[in-house]
């Protein structure tokens, strides 16, 4: 009997689940996949380039809005859970609707899908989405590469565009960018990682991703996206942790997973946090996973010019991800406008265009800032007409890129800027390359 199969995620994990035990396998028929998270996804094919020849004509992608009427019409026997940054009550939510539906509900192991590379592999994760995994993952490829390793970094998947000119995605340049039409989210993970010199790797096909980066690196760094768990098997798998959100990290899926299967724990942003939170987190890895050493880090925030903000009203742009499904209220500029004393948050919701309207009603918790909203040129472009239509003296852009190379603003815009900083003994170079035995 051949299972018919519903593969529900966000255009990352799910497209990795299928690749690895869905595709080609006869016992299944994958009817399609199901959407979140990520605006504009919904409506497409997964191609037949990459189906695999049992599905010549693709696969659709459908909203998840009407999963147990699909259930029941496909005549489904199985959903599989494959998207992250979720929390655990919603995952069961998600496994009530199905189970209603009448059919079965699984998450696949976390190990099960992770392809064992030939090189060394350092994982970068974490508990939540904006946690500082990213200005981690850059400051251990910087550590490696200052040992003399061919460091190669891969970025968990973000094909938001034509997937089959996405197999394998290869970032070594700023042409680069422009030749695989990145959006901002994009290059929010992929510019920093070009600017230190390194190499970084994207795309869909994870298994062929691979195999590439390995004829030109001796480490692979695995740069994980929101608090999914490793597409490769790890040497050494980091997790990173967030103290302003305490209690996020044995509640979200697969935030927990991440958490009892890390070699590194990570507390980030201990410059800016409680020191009782700091340490309620430090108990809480401890209690669950005891092995595991613990370092502590800083996110340093620096501003370009960031006296001008003294004194003036200021417009603040944040990573939308750490805003939206990461469900924070604040990030690196907000922390920046208070530091060097802005008089004021300029709310943009009253400016609000296109696309942004719908971001703040899926998300109402943003609050006073604007996510850097870029999953497609539209939203680009209601970007762009929001920050112009602001009434504030000063724009401060706490995205990892240089927003000014994809938008026209007809403001003063000041860059904020962090990194990771050690914040005490020992460090995590010293740990990540005795590890390694380096």
């Amino acid at each position: 009997m051949v299972e018919n199969v519903i593969i529900m995620g966000a255009a990352g994990r799910d497209f990795h689940n299928f690749n690895i035990y869905f595709r080609d396998n006869e016992r299944y028929r994958v009817v399609c996949f199901t959407a979140t998270q990520i605006p504009d996804i919904e409506g497409r094919l997964y191609p037949p380039e990459l189906a695999g020849s049992m599905y010549p004509q693709g696969i659709p992608i459908k909203s998840d809005e009407n999963l147990m009427a699909m259930i029941k019409e496909q005549a489904v026997d199985l959903v599989a859970f494959s998207y992250s940054d979720v929390p655990h009550t919603e995952v069961m939510h998600k496994a009530s609707q199905a189970t209603a539906a009448g059919a079965d509900f699984i998450i696949i192991g976390a190990s099960y899908t992770m392809i064992k590379s030939s090189k060394t592999v350092v994982s970068v994760c974490a508990v939540r989405t904006g946690c500082g995994k990213s200005q981690t993952s850059r400051q251990i490829v910087q550590t490696l590469r200052d040992a003399g390793k061919r460091v190669v970094s891969v970025r968990h998947p973000m094909p938001y565009g034509d997937l089959t000119k996405q197999i394998v995605q290869r970032f070594a340049a700023y042409e680069d960018f422009e030749k695989h039409d990145c959006t901002i989210e994009e290059r929010e993970e992929y510019e920093p990682v070009v600017d230190i010199g390194a190499v970084v790797y994207a795309g869909v096909d994870y298994e062929k991703i691979l195999r590439q980066a390995e004829a030109e690196a001796d480490i692979i760094v695995w740069d994980g996206g929101n608090n999914d768990t490793p597409f490769y098997k790890p040497d050494v798998h980091v997790v990173i942790f967030d103290p302003h959100r305490v209690g996020h990290e044995t509640t979200y899926h697969p935030g927990e997973t991440n958490m009892l299967m890390a070699d590194i724990a990570v507390i980030n942003k201990v410059d800016s946090a409680n020191p009782e939170d700091v340490e309620t987190l430090r108990q809480t890895i401890r209690q669950n996973n005891p092995s595991a050493q613990i370092v502590l880090a800083d996110s340093t925030v620096s501003a370009d010019a960031g006296e001008q903000m003294a004194g003036k009203r200021v417009l603040v742009i944040e990573d939308g991800p750490t805003l939206t499904h990461g469900n924070m209220t604040f990030g690196a500029g907000v922390i920046a406008t208070q530091r060097y004393g802005a008089a004021a948050l300029v709310d943009p919701r009253p400016y609000l265009v296109g696309t942004l309207q719908d971001t703040f009603e899926t998300y109402p918790k943003i609050g006073s800032v604007l996510p850097a909203m870029g999953y497609g040129e539209q939203q680009i472009r209601d970007l762009e007409a929001t920050i112009n239509a602001c009434d504030c003296d000063l724009v401060v852009s706490a995205t990892p890129i240089d927003l000014t190379k994809l938008i026209q603003v007809e403001k003063p815009i000041l860059r904020v800027r962090y990194r990771y900083s050690d914040n005490s003994q020992p460090t995590l170079g010293k740990i990540i390359l005795d590890s390694l035995g380096s």
